[in-house]
């Protein structure tokens, strides 16, 4: 292993566990807008047949839904940009004021990385020389400053994810009949739970059945509770 390809170890960790992240990130919010979606629809209809009261109801909590997860991770985001900026500043002050400790600190990270000392300081010092604070950043840090955390990208995917989500039992609720909405949905709802859990489950690396079963219990009790308040609500004077 060369210093360049150790030093470039921790980056493709790094960029290959982002991307698992933003698919994990993509499928749980298509759950969140699949789950919360349906919980609403299915208690509005619990309360009233009106195919236009139980679209306007859905309509707005698709919107209410997807334009709070985007604020949520453009927040979420934004601070883990503020922390990462903020280590770099860090590196790039410490970087100045003790080149030589901070020269010893990446070699030692080289050589836990399986190098030898004397390799290990070889590529250090050819790092350094060639720009000290992206080795330190992708060697000690796991950041790529060329590749900060984008919160609005986070936004958009987060407002996709959980509309694409949402879509799917709004649809259900509100091309068949009212004899067969609720049915329907939450046939179409437990299918495409099952799907979120396997594939949430394969990115993860965790047993599928565990997490469909989780998924597919947690969607079955917000639409059986969501239904009885909702009928409840609908049969009293």
């Amino acid at each position: 292993m060369t210093g360049d390809e150790a030093a470039r170890g921790g980056e493709g960790d790094g960029a290959l566990s982002t991307r698992l992240n933003w698919l994990r990130a993509g499928v749980l919010g298509a759950n969140d807008g699949i789950i919360s979606t349906a919980g609403l629809v299915v208690g509005v209809a619990g309360s009233t047949t009106s195919r236009a009261t139980i679209l306007a109801a859905g309509v707005a909590g698709l919107l209410a839904g997807a334009l709070s997860m985007a604020a949520g991770e453009y927040v979420s985001v934004s601070s883990q940009r503020d922390s990462e900026r903020a280590a770099l500043a860090l590196e790039r002050r410490e970087l100045d004021a003790r080149p030589e400790a901070e020269l010893a600190e990446l070699t030692d990270l080289l050589a836990a990385r399986g190098l030898s000392r004397e390799v290990a300081r070889e590529a250090a010092e050819q790092l350094t020389a060639r720009d000290a604070l992206r080795a330190h950043a992708r060697v000690e840090l796991g950041i790529n400053p060329d590749e900060l955390a984008n919160p609005w990208h986070a936004a958009f995917a987060s407002l996709l994810a959980f509309t694409v989500g949402a879509l799917l039992p709004l649809l259900a609720i509100t091309l068949p009949g009212a004899s067969g909405r609720v049915p329907v949905t939450v046939a179409a709802v437990l299918a495409a739970l099952t799907l979120c859990g396997v594939l949430s489950a394969r990115l993860g690396g965790a047993p599928a059945l565990r997490a469909v079963l989780r998924n597919v219990a947690g969607g079955a009790l917000a639409m059986t509770t969501t239904y009885a308040v909702g009928t409840w609500l609908g049969t009293t004077p």
